[in-house]
């Protein structure tokens, strides 16, 4: 018995619907809702998800999504998270003008030309096609012209695959990837790696490791803190109904009794 009812909880998680939109967010109408987090659900039709109108980030990652048409609507979406999904084509976001974060990133995007859909939003800064953290990446990011192709079509976005392309620290970053690059390159020769039993290191080797700044602390904690109090306002708005709901029901309990003599 107990079996059969996961498994009818597994088939609801596979479309979105406004039931359990409502019970994720403890909203009551779809339209009162601006953040949404439905990571890891098994979903593969985004349903009624378009109905939330005034949705401004939403995290759809680790599903099972193929169809983004449900998204058109969400004019108002500036943060979207479709990593580790089976989309193909992203032309459902043409319309979603407010967009400014994108990560896309494990899915199925093959071509460079299904990107040019996303040339008309103008807000865009940040786009992720591949994250080695997580060893997510598109068939088209193994296009030689890969990168080129994706800044000469977006020039004005900050932040490509979590590298900062241009503003501050990014004329550093590419000075040290270069230097990198060339270091790697003297390292091998005919595609061996060439050994030098004389050379000492420079540093110690804890010198490179990256020491935890106070203001990644608190970049953390805020984040956190954010978190729960997301979880207060959600507890808060359910405390409400369920108030709401008992007072109207000792109200008519109440009422008295009327006889029709």
């Amino acid at each position: 018995m107990d079996s059969k009812r996961d498994k009818d909880q597994d088939a609801d998680f596979e479309k979105i619907t406004a039931v359990l939109l409502k019970s994720r967010t403890g909203e009551f109408d779809l339209e009162s809702i601006l953040f949404l987090k439905l990571r890891g659900l098994g979903v593969h039709d985004l349903g009624c998800i378009g109905e939330c109108v005034n949705l401004e980030r939403l995290d759809l990652s680790g599903n099972n999504i193929t169809n983004l048409a449900p998204l058109v609507s969400l004019r108002l979406l500036s943060v979207l998270n479709l990593s580790a999904n089976r989309i193909s084509s992203l032309e459902p976001l043409r319309s979603c003008d407010s967009l400014q974060n994108l990560n896309v990133a494990g899915n199925v995007i093959s071509s460079i030309e299904s990107l040019h859909c996303l040339q008309s939003l103008r807000k865009l800064e940040n786009i992720r096609f591949k994250d080695n953290t997580y060893n997510y990446t598109n068939p088209v990011c193994r296009n030689a012209s890969y990168r080129t192709s994706v800044l000469e079509m977006f020039p004005s976005i900050k932040v490509l695959d979590g590298e900062r392309v241009v503003g501050r620290g990014s004329d550093l970053y590419q000075l040290c990837k270069d230097i990198d690059d060339t270091i790697k390159a003297g390292l091998y020769k005919n595609g061996q790696l060439i050994e030098h039993p004389d050379c000492k290191p420079w540093v110690d080797d804890s010198y490179w490791e990256i020491k935890r700044s106070n203001n990644a602390i608190i970049e953390e904690a805020y984040k956190q803190f954010n978190d729960v109090l997301h979880e207060c306002r959600l507890l808060n708005n359910r405390a409400t109904h369920v108030i709401s709901q008992t007072e109207r029901s000792m109200s008519l309990k109440k009422q008295p009794k009327q006889y029709t003599i």
